[in-house]
């Protein structure tokens, strides 16, 4: 018998160039659009016949669906996961245990303890829309066994490669949603306004107070300045704000249910004027701050001869440079920034049509949920109260997802002209 003996060195190196096939092998798959998990999302199994295709497990997707839903209606991920606790709902490791698609594992004392971070990992990925999402993560060496997160740019997303489990709409608007995640006062209370009111004279958020000897009509918005002293102290009642933006909201759809073509036509032109307006001036400063880039450039090559003919110091070369460099970042940035803009400023007429087809859902909306607020609604703006009259009075401005802000006095006029 002979004993062959393998230098550390020697195995490094093996071991090094077998990582790199695998890498490569990895790399061909995922550039395919085939997906490199191992194991399907929650809510998928692998295809019987095609191992690399996903189909919808009926059961997990079913759970999946709830906890999108439970999101829309205002619940976080801590009150999600004891919801689902409570209701004795298998968590998606316990569920891959189960079904034998890992192996190695016991099942947990409690099966049904689902965490706040596996909700949120849930309601984010891609996956449940229909999409192979690849290169989510990388490690360091094939030493270590940690896996770290790449960002969204180095990820490969392969769109429509699966049944879809939840609609692209609620996706979206659940993203919105976590966007401005509530998190639960001491009490336990959240408020479906929460992350969605601003002061209209600051800018800064309302926070929402309460505690648990307030009934539900004592709770109200504060403005977070108003306690720096920075902001005129007002506040909202939580009732009297979900009240005025229902009625607000009713009257606005109540307007396009009986005069749709018209608000589409008064609409377009107004977007048509403002878009306008504001294109031409965004065009304008993007002509000139490539004209500045182009300046830039020339500047840099003269001093660049300079420096070549000793009349300009290494300094001062160094300071210039690094001054122009500095400015014509900045400048490409914000060019980038602002042809952005002009590209989603000239979809707005899809945006109008997109709302419209949203309002079509509400026709006969007699209250408001987080559902629907979370749909409709971008951005509450509360001013301070007016006392001159001797009533206390507090205006309201809505923006609306999509097509912006709609006071009332614009429907109240094409009524009158209506009228007339």
């Amino acid at each position: 018998m002979v004993d062959y003996f393998i230098h550390p060195l020697q195995y490094n190196v093996y071991a090094k160039d077998t990582s790199k096939k695998i890498k490569a092998v990895f790399k061909a798959k995922g550039e395919s659009g085939k997906p490199l998990a191992t194991i399907p999302p929650y809510g998928y199994m692998k295809n019987p016949d095609n191992s690399n295709q996903w189909i919808v497990d009926e059961e997990a997707a079913g759970v999946v669906k709830k906890i999108f839903n439970l999101c829309l209606n205002g619940y976080g991920t801590s009150q999600i996961a004891k919801i689902l606790q409570k209701e004795k709902i298998l968590t998606p490791r316990t569920n891959w245990v189960k079904n034998e698609l890992i192996r190695g594992y016991d099942m947990p004392d409690n099966p049904y303890k689902w965490s706040p971070d596996t909700i949120s990992e849930i309601l984010k990925r891609k996956e449940y829309i229909g999409h192979t999402v690849n290169f989510k993560t990388h490690r360091k060496s094939y030493k270590i066994k940690k896996k770290i997160d790449n960002p969204e740019s180095e990820q490969m997303v392969f769109e429509n490669t699966h049944e879809a489990t939840i609609d692209f709409d609620i996706w979206e608007r659940v993203q919105k949603l976590r966007q401005n995640r509530r998190r639960p006062t001491r009490t336990g209370k959240t408020n479906m306004f929460s992350g969605l009111v601003y002061c209209a004279d600051c800018g800064a958020k309302l926070y929402y107070c309460t505690t648990k000897y307030f009934e539900s009509r004592q709770d109200n918005f504060v403005c977070s300045n108003s306690r720096k002293g920075e902001c005129s102290t007002h506040f909202i009642r939580a009732v009297v704000l979900e009240q005025g933006v229902l009625t607000h909201m009713q009257y606005v759809i109540s307007y396009i249910e009986q005069f749709e073509d018209k608000f589409r036509t008064f609409m377009g032109a107004k977007r048509k004027a403002e878009v306008k307006k504001e294109l031409a001036a965004k065009r304008k400063v993007i002509a000139k701050s490539e004209k500045r880039i182009k300046e830039l450039d020339r500047l840099f090559r003269l001093i660049y001869e300079d420096k070549a003919n000793e009349t300009l110091s290494e300094t001062r070369f160094k300071i210039l440079a690094d001054d122009y460099e500095r400015e014509q970042a900045e400048l490409t940035e914000k060019v980038a920034a602002l042809t952005a803009e002009l590209e989603q400023q000239e979809e707005q007429s899809e945006n109008l049509e997109h709302f419209i087809d949203k309002v079509h859902k509400y026709f006969d909306l007699q209250k408001l949920t987080p559902d629907v607020l979370n749909d409709m609604v971008k951005r509450v703006e509360v001013h301070a109260p007016d006392k001159s009259s001797g009533k206390r009075t507090q205006q309201i401005d809505i923006y609306y997802d999509l097509v912006g802000y709609l006071p009332l006095s614009l429907f109240q006029t094409e009524t009158r002209n209506d009228a007339a």
